[in-house]
């Protein structure tokens, strides 16, 4: 297991030092912020749809290294998923992230989002971890509103 814990922590590090889609959109079908007070992460999330199709999302802000890694893994996983798709992965993460630890069963089809794992061991960092979907969330719906993660 400490080989595994290793390889996620580089991941993580990898994701929150060179984030992958950080970048303001041009003509998202859908936008939304999302702030968590208590550690100060403040995230804005785009996506463009065509169709049902997510075709590509984005992501700026600036944060913690769990909430800026979790939001570049998010849109990494998600460019061309359907919107049932990405609610399903994230009904997954969530649940990931917040399980027993001996439940490894939300793992599965979460590919590097499972590198994410070890926040349910911090359970204020679950918060960080979640704050990009909670967005995503928002943005798929088009009000761009603000969500809050306290």
């Amino acid at each position: 297991m400490p080989d595994k814990r290793a390889l996620y922590e580089q991941v993580i590090i990898d994701h929150n030092r060179s984030p992958r889609n950080f970048r303001t959109m041009e003509d998202p079908t859908g936008s939304a912020r999302g702030h968590n007070p208590l550690c100060g992460d403040i995230l804005t999330v785009y996506v463009r749809m065509d169709g049902d199709l997510i075709a590509d999302v984005s992501f700026t802000g600036s944060g913690c290294a769990i909430s800026k890694s979790s939001a570049s893994i998010m849109t990494s996983v998600l460019k061309g998923k359907t919107r049932q798709e990405a609610e399903h992965m994230f009904v997954k993460f969530h649940h990931m992230v917040t399980s027993d630890p001996s439940d490894t069963s939300s793992a599965e089809d979460l590919g590097k989002l499972e590198a994410l794992r070890g926040v349910r061991e911090y359970p204020i960092r679950v918060k960080c971890a979640t704050l990009a979907w909670h967005a995503l969330a928002a943005a798929l719906e088009g009000d761009g509103r603000t969500v809050r993660t306290e």
